[in-house]
């Protein structure tokens, strides 16, 4: 039986950023979907599909942390990894209290993301 697309959505604005994550996920096997905005992901509907969204705080327009207060309320409750330039604990434990399953320094270890994402998979993606 074939197991079911593993993709992850990254909200990057950075282009080298995005591009570097998608690079590094898709060489560990996932599907990789990049948007330059919160408001330019909302506009992809349903996150049933996805099995995670890396998501950087610091955006133009709506903040990652807003869209991840946002994304709480959806059923299925997607998994989100946040990502930041910033070291600010105050936003750190916001970040937290959005329901984020990891918040990570950039520029962090890819060894880092990749965990991050294997410990927060469900059961349902191997």
């Amino acid at each position: 039986m074939e197991s079911p697309p593993r993709t992850v959505a990254i909200v990057e604005d950075d282009p080298s950023m995005r591009r570097s994550i998608e690079r590094l996920l898709g060489a560990h096997g996932y599907k990789t979907e990049g948007y330059v905005s919160a408001e330019s992901f909302l506009t992809r509907g349903s996150v049933s599909d996805l099995i995670c969204i890396v998501l950087d705080i610091h955006l133009g327009g709506m903040s990652g942390i807003e869209l991840g207060r946002a994304l709480k309320e959806t059923v299925p409750r997607p998994i989100v990894i946040f990502i930041t330039a910033v070291d600010d604990q105050a936003l750190e434990v916001e970040a937290l209290e959005a329901g984020c399953a990891a918040y990570l320094h950039k520029p962090f270890p890819a060894a880092s993301l990749i965990g991050a994402i294997e410990r927060a998979l469900p059961d349902k993606f191997p």
